[in-house]
């Protein structure tokens, strides 16, 4: 497929996920997803009713973040912050795996954790997506492996690269290895880092079919 200004930027979740982010960042960051194309903007719980209203005119989804950015919270508090976002007005719910969990080869642990936001956000919402957030930069290429076998078996949707808050960001052998393990029938975020249109490319070559980045506007002008 020939990539063009118009279909990548339909590929980018544009993202403020900083904790400084104000409500004036909010609306902007909206204002260029609409302006843009763009799939979704991916903002932290508390700005999803915001930006749900800045967006209800459009078709831009409203993203978030959910055990962000250190995947450590109960099973039941991810469940049910999944479950407020979705009510509050999200579409889609980026996750992060309990990774203390996954390295220590607690399989069930991290595949309920997992089941329990896929069924959270569905219960609310059956066509709400749910993103598994893997933070590829800590793990093995077994422990990655896993990860995205499990996200598969808990009825995820994507499996995603990383928050950007960890020691490093999406690579492209990772986002190739996700692709080779989901297959077809799932979706492949890379987030982390992603600057540059060149560095998109890259990413959706591997196989990604969604960029998680705060830099979509300067993405798409540089196609």
């Amino acid at each position: 497929m020939i990539i063009t200004k118009e279909n990548l930027a339909a590929r980018i979740d544009h993202t403020i996920l900083k904790p400084t982010a104000t409500q004036e960042d909010i609306i902007s960051l909206c204002t260029e997803a609409k302006e843009n194309g763009f799939a979704s903007v991916c903002v932290n719980p508390f700005f999803v009713p915001l930006a749900a209203e800045q967006l209800k005119a459009s078709k831009v989804s409203v993203c978030t973040v959910i055990g962000f950015p250190l995947g450590s919270s109960t099973t039941a508090s991810k469940a049910f912050e999944a479950e407020e976002a979705v009510k509050n007005g999200a579409k889609e719910v980026d996750m992060v795996i309990n990774i203390s969990a996954l390295k220590e080869g607690n399989k069930d642990v991290v595949l309920k954790d997992i089941s329990a936001v896929v069924e959270a956000t569905r219960s609310v919402n059956p066509t709400a997506i749910t993103k598994v957030i893997i933070e590829t930069c800590y793990l093995n290429q077994e422990e990655k492996k896993l990860a995205y076998e499990l996200a598969k078996q808990a009825g995820a949707h994507f499996v995603k690269s990383s928050t950007g808050f960890g020691t490093g960001g999406a690579k492209v052998e990772d986002i190739t290895l996700m692709r080779k393990i989901v297959g077809q029938d799932m979706g492949v975020k890379a987030s982390g880092g992603i600057k540059t249109a060149g560095e998109a490319l890259k990413m959706i070559k591997a196989g990604a079919d969604r960029i998680g980045t705060s830099a979509g506007v300067n993405i798409i002008n540089g196609i």
